[in-house]
């Protein structure tokens, strides 16, 4: 059974690296293939095999049924008239709120086909208040403008196609300014619904006893599950102490209510409520208290919005409360397995996330660590204190590997960090946030103020952790075969006692923490052409020194080019060093990660055409004006500045477009030419007196292929065989212009838009070699 469980989840994973969909017939021929292994094979490898291909067929159903339901390009951006209900909690912000809409009924217009469910950002503006006061469960008439799933594709990136495929989200949009959009009515009983509107009151109840408390977030997600709330800064905080995994409703904090539920009912039961009705005659207190903390398990998984570490305890309950009542001991390996099949046949795309593989990780370790070990059995606070730190420091060091792998850092810190944050948030935080939140006022206050100053505290702690110069240990994402190498050096390290040299299994590990990133041989660039939606951000590298081209557009609050797509591939390449960064002009779609990049990465110059008083200017460590005549060679490639002229500063009519530092870089045989968002001015003064200098191999469409740049004589100059457009999806200045990329085309230049291809990767060699991540990471939703 075991092995047929972990064959499923290997043959639903398969699935998910795939770039096109299994056919139906090949679906059925994976069944009965499955069918003739159970037949003709024995032992675990016919389970193995007949689970892969189940998993893999299985996979693939819930795929085309999930992809059925879709928006037509036809119906992307057009005013279309809902009814629905609001079907998610609300995640509110500044501007407005977000949310999940469940469609009813598509009044206009009439040939609109729309799926059954969205999910809407509405936008203050005019009616700032409307917009954040939507509910759970309301039903609402709404004019919306939608567009199919799509997200930012790059190496290393969030895939937010696949997030969405997973919530049943088949299409995005926002609520249109309409007179016509109001309620209609204000509950809409379902299940689901009346979960979430719970889930609304418990966190307006926290939020309204902690006004303007910074924590508040942390106690909402403690009791809900809710972290969307929660300020990046603490997220960095978290995740370099490595207690991010306390910060939610976490299996430890279900099996703690699970088993106080139970003991209660066990309890009362066996004393028939003080009654003398004699209930333990009718039904055994095992079994009743089984029950009730199955359920007791489900009410707060439900509550925590159903995440996969609280499914993967709840799962694992109930097949435990099976077992009791059927009468049927089990093993513990057995009840983690039937758990883990249990959660991917709900949701084949369970495993895309760290949080799956943390989970069943981190239990599979303490399992490993512990089951079938032969050990005194003691009492008392000594041997529990013992017994805890031996679990910790199992947990610690068999998630090393894992954790390298999905996170490209480790905490060194963690092992402190949780001996402090476990039993605080576990016995002291979470009991004082749920009773808090149960409990009328003025109790409730009392409690949730006590719970966020135990967090505040903790805060303060973790933060001191978190500064110490080798808080964390970063290095480039693990090749497979680093990883394998460090896992069983992992397991090495945790065997039994008696096992010889078990601290030998360290060395294993010495590859994973010491591996330097990739580079390109001397004389020889690369670039990376990020997918940053409406904006601009290259990386250049050559053999030892790394350029950061603009830094991708502010999109809104925390949020940006920086910290969304930048930092995560600089983390995982395992770069935390840039030796320049190039802010081409001030416009936010080129400058909005700067400052968090400035902020979470040694930068050792910046080069800008913004004004002395722009806060990048200020907070970056070295600032050179770029213009002009600029020189400088790295490690025999070299770097020329085109543009702007001195002259150029001094007229303060000029669009910062025109000020754009224009860059050509030059390797041993291949060049590319960066041009910013310069105009047609400033192209023809490029012509007119750099022609020499502007032939390249690779351009970079000035202005994102604007109606206003790439003349056909800076074109005829330039003479690229590949263009790169950095555009967003369905950009609201239609980036690029039809005729302007009919103009490239004409003049037989291959074209890249990164909305299509997502990440470009250019390595400038004796020819450019050239990679679109889309194509090259081909999954079967993109574009669905």
């Amino acid at each position: 059974m075991r092995c047929a469980i972990l064959g499923f989840v290997v043959g639903a994973s398969f699935l998910q690296t795939c770039a096109e969909l299994p056919a139906h017939a090949v679906s059925v021929a994976c069944i009965v293939l499955a069918v003739a292994f159970l037949l003709i094979l024995h032992g675990a490898a016919r389970a193995a095999c007949a689970g892969a291909l189940l998993g893999f067929a299985w996979a693939a159903l819930f795929a085309h049924l999930a992809l059925v339901d879709q928006l037509s390009k036809d119906d992307e951006g057009r005013d279309i008239t809902l009814i629905g209900t609001v079907d998610s909690l609300p995640y509110r912000f500044d501007q407005g709120a977000r949310y999940n809409f469940a469609v009813e009924k598509v009044l206009a217009p009439a040939t609109a086909v729309v799926p059954a469910r969205v999910a809407l950002s509405w936008y203050g503006r005019g009616d700032a208040h409307q917009a954040g006061d939507v509910q759970p469960g309301e039903r609402w008439q709404l004019t919306v403008r939608l567009q199919r799933p799509h997200g930012y594709a790059n190496p290393y990136g969030f895939d937010y196609e696949v997030w969405l495929l997973e919530q049943g989200v088949r299409a995005t949009g926002y609520v249109r300014q309409d007179r016509g959009n109001h309620r209609l009515d204000a509950f809409v009983p379902s299940f689901g619904n009346v979960v979430e509107r719970c889930r609304a009151a418990l966190r307006s109840r926290i939020l309204q006893a902690l006004p303007g408390k910074p924590y508040a977030s942390v106690i909402v997600a403690l009791v809900i599950g809710d972290q969307r709330g929660i300020d990046q800064s603490d997220w960095t905080v978290f995740n370099r102490t490595g207690i991010s995994h306390l910060i939610s409703i976490s299996g430890l904090h279900i099996t703690m209510i699970a088993g106080f539920v139970a003991f209660g009912v066990s309890t009362l039961w066996r004393r028939s409520f003080f009654t003398k009705a004699q209930l333990p005659l009718l039904l055994p207190a095992q079994k009743v208290a089984a029950l009730a903390g199955a359920g007791a398990a489900l009410l707060y998984v439900l509550l925590a919005g159903f995440g996969v570490p609280a499914q993967r305890t709840l799962y694992m309950l109930s097949v435990v409360a099976a077992a009791l009542w059927l009468g049927r001991i089990t093993s513990v390996s057995h009840v983690l397995c039937s758990a883990l099949g249990i959660v991917v046949l709900l949701d084949p795309w369970a495993m895309m996330w760290p949080g799956f593989w943390l989970s069943f990780g981190a239990v599979a370790v303490i399992l490993y660590a512990s089951v079938g070990r032969i050990e005194g059995v003691r009492e008392g606070f000594r041997s529990s204190l013992r017994l805890g730190a031996r679990t910790q420091y199992a947990v610690t060091v068999g998630l090393v590997p894992l954790t390298m792998l999905l996170f490209a850092q480790v905490s060194l810190v963690s092992p402190l960090a949780n001996a402090v944050a476990i039993p605080l948030v576990s016995f002291v935080v979470t009991p004082l946030a749920l009773a808090g939140s149960l409990l009328p006022a003025p109790l409730s206050v009392w409690l949730l103020t006590a719970a966020h100053f135990a967090v505040e505290q903790l805060a303060h702690l973790l933060k001191w952790m978190a500064e110490l110069p080798l808080a964390i240990w970063s290095a480039p994402v693990p090749p497979w075969w680093m990883f394998v190498l460090a896992l069983a050096g992992t397991f090495w390290v945790l065997a039994p006692r008696g096992w010889p040299h078990r601290w030998a299994g360290a060395a294993a590990w010495l590859p994973l923490f010491t591996q330097l990133p990739a580079h390109p041989p001397q004389g020889q660039f690369s670039v990376i052409a990020f997918d940053v939606g409406q904006g601009m951000a290259l990386l250049i590298e050559t053999s030892s020194h790394r350029l950061l081209y603009d830094t991708g557009p502010l999109y809104g609050g925390n949020s940006n080019g920086g910290n969304r797509v930048i930092g995560p591939y600089l983390k995982a390449r395992g770069i935390a060093e840039l030796d320049g960064m190039i802010v081409t002009h001030s416009d936010t779609d080129h400058s909005g990660g700067a400052l968090t990049l400035l902020d979470t990465v040694r930068v050792g110059w910046v080069s800008s055409s913004l004004w002395p008083r722009n806060p990048i200017v200020r907070a970056a460590p070295k600032h050179v004006r770029c213009m002009a005549g600029q020189r400088w060679r790295w490690d025999g490639v070299d770097f020329e500045m085109l543009q702007p002229s001195m002259a150029s500063y001094d007229n303060p009519r000029l669009k910062s477009n025109a000020r754009g530092c224009t860059l050509r870089v030059a390797g041993t045989r291949r060049v590319m030419l960066l041009a910013a968002d310069i105009e047609k001015a400033q192209e023809a003064q490029l012509v007119l007196t750099a022609r020499d200098k502007l032939k390249a191999d690779v351009l970079l469409a000035p202005h994102h292929g604007s109606g206003t740049s790439s003349t056909l004589a800076f074109l005829q100059a330039v003479q690229p065989s590949l263009a790169v457009f950095q555009v967003g999806y369905r950009n609201r200045y239609h980036h690029p212009k039809k005729q302007v990329y009919e103009r490239y085309g004409a003049l037989g230049i291959s074209r890249l838009r990164t909305d299509e291809s997502g990440a470009v990767m250019l390595d400038f060699g004796d020819s450019v070699e050239v990679r679109a991540y889309r194509s090259e990471h081909g999954r079967y939703w993109y574009g669905r």
